[in-house]
């Protein structure tokens, strides 16, 4: 049997105040499922149901369920069934309430069998973008002021709706306006720090196939070394912007392995030392500390960090030193440089970032803590960063431990491959 009606809507004091809660969940939600859930739990404190389902649809595709509860009789054990599509179907159809009463084999015995479904549009102005569908296991009917009651939270539901739909659509603009300003920046930096080595390789290069100008042996290393050296600036920035595009897209593959931490950052540090005229570093390097990774990209996060306080903390000592943890170890790596102002700590490993005042002053293209944060993550650890100005900066990482599965693993390598 179907039945069909529209009723003004007029609420009674207790009603009202239970709308009144679902306008405020609504508003405080921060997502759909929880407002839903919510509305569940407030309109059940003014009338009995069993069941709500919301179906959705989009760009004349047919309705989906999107949300379902079985909350009372009916209800099995973790199941939350879409039932009452074809009551919403003609909710969505007629463009108003529907009711629906099925009665199937076996309900004079089982009064689950008997289903009084309410169907209601979800409407907005002309719009509607789906329904609403109330289940009833067993009767009695829906009442008049019931059936209005569920219009209105048909309408604060379609205003939920409106409201997230209007929330992504600004996340979306604002995401989009960000990236284009973060591709402006990177435009503006690839174009600084290309052109800048380019326009000495160029300008130097030109200067010694001068035929009018003899240069003395002395000037001509000289200019040959600068050559060198920014034809290795411009190989970094290929390398980071590659790095930087496979770490994002997942494809930079790792070879991981048990890495004694001590004689990697050693390595990396008398590395840096003889790169670096004057650079003092002091360590403290526990023996014992054993991680699963890859020791390349581990070595290249610390040579990162490194290069920073030497690029942006000139002359200042740097302190490295690793301390066990539960389950891990942290190492900190620390300088005594000007430091960074706290507004800016939360932005120091985003992609392209690059702390105010320093661009322009030193060569850089905002992906080394990027690269060093997405390799640390990669590896289960974490990194960040704290700073006093005037004092200093500390970049930590931990990292997980190596694991007992972690050697079995290393182990049964070793045995396949007996010669590596």
């Amino acid at each position: 049997m179907t039945d069909e009606t529209s009723s003004p809507i007029i609420l009674r004091p207790n009603e009202l105040k239970a709308v009144y809660a679902i306008n405020r969940a609504i508003m405080q939600s921060a997502d759909i499922d929880t407002a839903l859930d919510q509305i569940i739990k407030l309109t059940r404190g003014v009338f009995i149901f069993d069941h709500m389902v919301l179906f959705l649809h989009q760009d004349g595709q047919e309705l989906e369920p999107a949300y379902a509860r079985v909350i009372g009789r009916g209800k099995s054990a973790g199941e939350d069934l879409a039932w009452g599509g074809e009551t919403a179907a003609a909710a969505l159809k007629q463009r108003k309430t529907v009711i629906h009463t099925e009665k199937l084999e076996g309900w004079e015995k089982d009064r689950l069998y008997w289903r009084n479904i309410l169907g209601l549009p979800l409407q907005r102005g002309e719009e509607i973008s789906g329904s609403l569908v109330f289940g009833r296991f067993g009767g009695p009917s829906y009442e008049a002021e019931q059936i209005r009651l569920a219009e209105f939270i048909a309408m604060q539901i379609s205003q939920l709706l409106e409201h997230h739909r209007l929330l992504q659509k600004v996340a979306i603009l604002e995401a989009e306006r960000q990236l284009q300003r973060l591709q402006d920046d990177f435009m503006a930096m690839i174009s600084h720090e290309f052109y800048t080595p380019l326009g000495f390789i160029k300008g130097y290069a030109t200067t010694l196939l001068r035929d009018d100008t003899e240069w003395s042996d002395e000037a001509r290393r000289e200019f040959l070394t600068i050559i060198d050296e920014e034809t290795d600036h411009l190989h970094v920035l290929i390398d980071d912007l590659m790095d930087s595009y496979q770490l994002q897209s997942g494809t930079l593959r790792f070879q991981h392995q048990t890495v004694i931490l001590e004689p990697l950052i050693s390595e990396v540090v008398a590395k840096a030392a003889a790169r670096y005229a004057g650079l003092e570093i002091r360590l403290c390097l526990p023996p014992e500390a054993v991680v699963w990774g890859d020791a390349v990209r581990l070595a290249q996060v610390f040579n990162n960090l490194i290069g920073n306080v030497v690029k942006y903390a000139p002359g200042s000592p740097i302190e490295i030193e690793i301390n066990g943890m539960q389950n891990g170890y942290q190492i900190a790596f620390r300088d005594h440089g000007p430091g960074i102002p706290e507004e800016y700590l939360d932005h120091l490993f985003n992609r392209f970032y690059r702390v105010p005042g320093s661009i322009g002053q030193v060569h850089g293209t905002g992906l080394g803590l990027f690269i060093c944060r997405q390799i640390i993550q990669s590896h289960q650890g974490q990194i960040w960063a704290t700073s006093q100005p005037g004092e200093g900066t500390t970049i930590w990482i931990t990292l997980p431990q190596l694991s007992e599965a972690e050697r079995r693993e290393e182990g049964k390598a070793k045995d396949e491959n007996p010669g590596h």
